[in-house]
């Protein structure tokens, strides 16, 4: 069969609240979260565009989903533009509808846009690098009617598991196996091509009764169904880039892998010291005239840098300031000696003098002032924390304010 990646559909069902995302999804979609200074869902979708794909479903469920998708994505025009896509990518939204799974997500959109072609279906929480034209042809070949992406994983607790037989076809497949009772080490990585016959399969009255009792997941109701019914579901192993950004900790993990082993270009930065992988944006005149303030700073030694770090446009960053592995987004001010040590800052943040950040997660907007320190916590959206503050192991919810000198250890304030 004959096909090209403008034939490609992409359904990414974004249904989920993420609650372990938590105090970053609060007000926002998971997927449009910030990561190394832009929405996580520009990574895998930039990804699949530049390979021809050209039309992207958005399985949009519940208004903060929605809102967030449509007001950072919109059409596709903005998108196409800034990363000069021609012809541009489209993007289209779920009707409202509301789902009773991804797998049901993945069946509304197949029908109300009457799709007849190649489906692929991704997550709006995954990084992936994914060679498209390697795995459509795989699944071609072999007749599948639905082809998973699998992935050898160390804890496959939280994932389904495959068994796989010789001819690569899935003998079997667990969601989220107990200790001892994995089939495998081949973990589910949510990325699927699916043949346009499997609208008949979701058509059908077994699949229908399914829905009505509120039963449409991939992992835990379709797949196995697939399975038990004999239908051809493969397996594609791949060795590539993915990461399921389902919790901060994850999240942190996939910024710092990314900032190690991105391209210049990916980054969409300019690398100001060839013996180390330090970046800094902006292309306009104005943002270039701030990075080379930073730029200048760094090479008079009044800015030291470790590791792997990204800064963004228009920000300020103070005197005998300390970056390791860690991002500052735009707009953002950081003080004199301020210390960030493997924590990802987002925009527009205001980090006053002597406040140490590590391991831990700045979300927008956030304010926090001269000598606090935050350790291995998260910090939502538009929070101010005073002066001398200390939170360690701590999740801090939108809008709040931490009284100056305050001690918080191991508290979620919601």
């Amino acid at each position: 069969m004959k096909w090209s990646p403008e034939d490609v559909k992409v359904i990414i069902p974004i249904g989920g609240e993420a609650t372990r995302m938590r105090p970053l999804t609060v007000e926002t979609s998971k997927a449009t979260v910030r990561l190394l200074n832009r929405p996580l869902l520009e990574f895998p979708i930039l990804e699949l565009a530049k390979q021809g794909v050209k039309e992207f479903i958005f399985g949009v469920k519940g208004y903060i989903n929605y809102k967030s998708l449509f007001d950072t994505f919109k059409e596709g025009i903005g998108f196409s533009a800034r990363y000069g896509i021609k012809p541009r990518v489209h993007f289209k939204y779920q009707p409202r509808v509301d789902s009773v799974g991804n797998a049901d997500s993945v069946r509304i959109n197949m029908d109300y846009y009457r799709i007849e072609d190649i489906t692929l279906v991704i997550q709006g929480d995954n990084l992936i690098k994914v060679d498209l034209k390697d795995l459509v042809n795989y699944h071609l070949e072999r007749g599948a009617l639905m082809t998973i992406v699998l992935r050898k994983w160390h804890d496959v607790r939280e994932f389904g598991v495959a068994e796989l037989g010789d001819d690569m076809r899935i003998k079997r497949f667990v969601e989220k196996p107990k200790e001892g009772e994995a089939p495998s080490n081949l973990i589910n990585t949510g990325i699927y091509v699916l043949s346009p016959k499997i609208r008949d399969v979701f058509a059908s009255e077994e699949v229908s009764m399914m829905r009505e009792e509120g039963r449409m997941d991939f992992g835990k109701d379709v797949i196995p169904y697939l399975i038990s019914k004999g239908y051809p579901v493969y397996g594609y192993v791949t060795e590539s880039l993915w990461f399921d950004v389902g919790t901060p900790e994850r999240y942190l993990d996939a910024m710092k892998t990314l900032l190690s082993t991105l391209e210049e270009r990916d980054i969409m930065a300019k690398r100001v010291d060839e013996s180390k992988r330090i970046f800094v944006q902006g292309t306009s005149p104005d943002s270039i005239r701030r990075r080379n303030v930073i730029v200048n700073k760094y090479k008079r030694g009044r800015l030291k840098v470790e590791g792997s770090v990204l800064v963004g446009r228009h920000c300020q960053i103070g005197n005998n300031v300390y970056l390791e592995n860690s991002t500052v987004d735009n707009f953002s001010m950081v003080k004199n000696n301020a210390r960030i040590v493997r924590s990802a800052v987002m925009d527009r943040a205001y980090i006053g003098e002597g406040v140490v950040i590590e391991d831990s997660v700045i979300a927008r907007h956030v304010e926090i002032r001269g000598g606090a320190r935050i350790i291995r916590s998260v910090i939502g959206d538009d929070v101010v924390i005073e002066a001398g503050t200390e939170i360690v192991n701590s999740k801090i919810w939108p809008h709040k304010t931490i009284n100056a000198n305050s001690k918080i250890h191991d508290t979620v304030l919601t």
